[in-house]
């Protein structure tokens, strides 16, 4: 991987990591999930005029991600519910890029050397490390936290493996990302307002900015994740995103006062050597 597009996939596992912090402020975790992908549909409506019309063949996978992102709203925002962001986010995040590798293999002819196979499984086992020990809970895991977090990687594999097809397809990696994120925010919110009713929107007003601040990080993190994959293959981009567990670390113990045990310390330094077996392999 060009280092290029390794820091950038940095970046975004950075803004990545932030918006999925704000999850935890304000409104129930759905509606906040909901108001932040809304508010990056209309981020990416305003860009439309300026960005080519996708090609028929993404078309297909634009829809495709659109559904799968609900479900992956839904079930992000219920595992919220049963753990804290320290938990929760290395359980999600660091199951779906075994998921993708496993299957990027097999759909999409894309190869790994063994070194780099070697980095994404020490980097996979460290996200997992880190979610051992929840920063308030004595019990590394509990049951609903379990399934929901792993039912969140599942549609995170989906969503990642539609997206780099649709992308390398249309062949414009931002026109892709743009269109992608405006007809998710129309789905979101039809099914939001079909699930609620219109009274929702009255709920979700006063929390506008943080909806906007966290859409925007959110446009931002995956439009670039998008270009990546069709750099480099997806099973490299997919892990090296994931390291945005780091940054979620640093934001659960500095902003929301999560603890930070040692064994979550060693994980850290699991995660950076797989980062660094996968650059240098």
């Amino acid at each position: 991987m060009e280092t290029s597009v390794f820091l950038a996939v940095m970046a975004a596992a950075a803004l990545h990591a932030s918006w999925n912090a704000l999850l935890k402020i304000g409104l129930d975790r759905f509606l906040s999930a909901a108001l932040m992908q809304m508010a990056a549909g209309a981020v990416a409506l305003c860009t439309l005029p300026f960005v080519a019309f996708p090609a028929a063949e993404a078309w297909p996978w634009i829809a495709l991600s659109a559904l799968l992102h609900i479900g992956y709203n839904t079930f992000l925002s219920r595992a919220y519910q049963y753990g804290d962001l320290g938990q929760v986010y290395p359980i999600s995040r660091g199951s779906s890029p075994l998921m993708v590798a496993l299957l990027s293999v097999l759909l999409l002819s894309d190869s790994l050397p063994k070194g780099q196979w070697l980095g994404l499984l020490t980097l996979v086992a460290g996200i997992w490390l880190m979610a051992l020990r929840s920063g308030h809970r004595a019990a590394p895991f509990n049951a609903p936290l379990l399934f929901s977090a792993l039912m969140t990687a599942t549609f995170i594999a989906g969503y990642t493996l539609s997206d780099a097809v649709g992308a390398r397809a249309n062949g414009d990696a931002l026109s892709y990302s743009m269109w992608l994120f405006s007809m998710s925010g129309l789905v979101m919110g039809s099914v939001l307002v079909a699930g609620r009713g219109t009274r929702v929107l009255r709920q979700l007003g006063p929390h506008w900015r943080n909806g906007l601040l966290g859409g925007g990080l959110s446009l931002a993190a995956y439009s670039i994740v998008i270009w990546a994959m069709t750099q480099a293959p997806v099973a490299l981009v997919s892990a090296l995103r994931e390291s945005s567990v780091l940054f979620a670390l640093l934001i659960g113990n500095l902003l929301l006062k999560e603890a930070l045990p040692p064994i979550r310390l060693i994980a850290c330094g699991m995660i950076l050597a797989g980062m660094l077996l996968m650059k240098l392999a």
